[in-house]
């Protein structure tokens, strides 16, 4: 459940790009021309990203080259790793808030099991907390949190990994 939450959120393409979702990150230059923001960072992006965090950006220049570095460092985990792999490894790399640190350390401390023992409305909750885990705590801001867990769980709809049936129940 979590695995799928993961992918249906962040990375719809993880299984066949090998580092970089230029499809993906073509879409910025488009959301961008029609005044939105929209984040394309594979997975394994976000991974080297964690692995090696980003200082303050000064300029434009120093940005465009993190970047780069962080494509250069995707593509070489994905050369190393198994997808799976780099699942394991990003969800050992995040924060979830409330002093979790871990996939582990957050399934424990929020629904008190194993990662493996999640539901989907649990994962959803998990995956959907990556993206702000303050903004988006169920303890802190339980609205919040069930809105972006119900994206979330929007998204497993809407790229197959829930039917329509199973997300009207949930």
């Amino acid at each position: 459940n979590l695995i799928n939450a993961l992918i249906a959120t962040e990375d719809i393409r993880f299984h066949e790009h090998s580092g970089i979702d230029f499809r993906g990150a073509a879409s910025i230059v488009a959301y961008s021309l029609i005044g939105k923001r929209r984040g394309a960072s594979t997975i394994t992006q976000q991974l080297a990203k964690n692995l090696f965090p980003r200082k303050k950006f000064d300029n434009v220049f120093n940005k465009a080259t993190t970047k780069l570095k962080e494509w250069i460092t995707a593509v070489r985990i994905e050369e190393r790793y198994t997808k799976e792999e780099i699942i394991t490894m990003y969800f050992n790399t995040v924060e979830f808030g409330g002093n979790s640190f871990g996939i582990s350390s957050a399934s424990k401390t929020f629904f008190g099991k194993k990662p493996i023992d999640l539901n989907e409305v649990e994962a959803a909750m998990l995956v959907g907390m990556l993206k702000a885990p303050t903004r988006y705590s169920p303890v802190r801001n339980p609205e919040n949190a069930m809105r972006r867990r119900n994206t979330v769980l929007n998204q497993m709809r809407k790229n197959d990994f829930l039917t329509e049936v199973s997300f009207d129940s949930l």
